[in-house]
C-alpha cells in the first residue's frame, strides 16, 4: 500500500509498458554485424536496455555494462542502429500482459497518466501509437527532450509540473534502478512491476513503496486520499 493516494500515475515504457527488447535487439545486431561483429543476441541486449541508445550501442560494442572513454566505431554503429530501430520498432514488440486493461481501468476511474522513458521521442511517440496506448497518457517525457536522463530527477519533475501536482502526489511505475532512483530524487512515490528489464536481481532490492505483478493490481494499491 502507498503512503497516499496519487494525483499522476507516470509509466516508464521499455519493461514497464511494452517488451520491446526483440525490436531492439534485432536492431543492435543488424548495426554489429554492418561493421563486421557478431550478434549479441536478445538475452544480452535485454540486460543493456534503460539508459538511452547511445549507452546501448557503446555497451554492445565493448560487453561492458558502463564502458569508460571513447568507443572505437560509435558513430557508425550509432547510426546504423537508429535508422535499422526506426524502421523496425514495432515489429516483433508487444505491451506486456495486464497494461492495456490496466490503463483503461485507471484512466476510467479519473487518474491522470503520464509516460516518463529513457528512449527518443522520434521512437517513442510511433510506438505508443502502433501499440494502441498514446491516448492514454496527458504527457510524454522522452529521453532526449531533456539535459539528463534518468535516474536524475529533470523529466518526473518537469512532467509532475506539467500537470500543476506536487511531487509527492506522484507516483512512478517502472522496471530498474533507474526508475526507482529517479522517482526518489523527485520524491515521488514507487511502484515497480517484477518482468521487464532490471538486470537479473528481483525488484524486491531496488525497495520500492510497492510490486505487483501486472497493471491491473496497480489501483489495488493506492490508499485513500490523504
Amino acid at each position: 500500500m502507498l503512503r497516499r493516494r496519487p494525483s499522476l500515475i507516470v509509466f516508464d515504457l521499455d519493461g514497464t509498458l511494452v517488451d520491446s527488447a526483440p525490436d531492439i535487439a534485432y536492431s543492435v545486431d543488424v548495426a554489429l554485424e554492418r561493421l563486421g561483429l557478431p550478434a549479441a543476441g536478445e538475452a544480452k541486449v535485454r540486460g543493456w536496455i534503460g539508459n538511452g541508445p547511445a549507452m546501448l550501442i557503446k555497451r554492445a560494442l565493448t560487453g561492458d555494462l558502463w564502458p569508460e572513454g571513447e568507443v572505437p566505431r560509435f558513430d557508425e554503429a550509432y547510426a546504423d542502429f537508429m535508422a535499422v530501430y526506426e524502421a523496425n520498432m514495432c515489429d516483433r514488440s508487444r505491451l506486456f500482459p495486464g497494461v492495456a486493461k490496466g490503463l483503461a481501468a485507471l484512466k476510467s476511474e479519473g487518474y491522470r497518466l503520464a509516460c516518463n522513458t529513457n528512449k527518443n521521442a522520434v521512437f517513442t511517440l510511433p510506438l505508443l501509437r502502433q501499440l494502441g496506448i498514446a491516448d492514454y497518457f496527458g504527457f510524454v517525457a522522452c529521453g532526449d527532450q531533456y539535459k539528463k536522463l534518468k535516474p536524475d530527477p529533470d523529466s518526473l519533475l518537469a512532467t509532475a509540473e506539467y500537470f500543476g501536482i506536487a511531487p509527492e502526489l506522484c507516483v512512478m511505475v517502472g522496471d530498474s534502478a533507474n526508475d526507482v532512483q529517479a522517482a526518489r530524487n523527485a520524491g515521488f512515490m514507487t511502484v515497480c512491476v517484477p518482468y521487464g528489464y532490471h538486470g537479473g536481481a528481483g525488484v524486491e532490492v531496488l525497495e520500492p513503496d510497492a510490486i505487483v505483478e501486472s497493471l491491473v493490481e496497480l489501483a489495488g494499491v493506492f490508499g485513500v486520499a490523504g
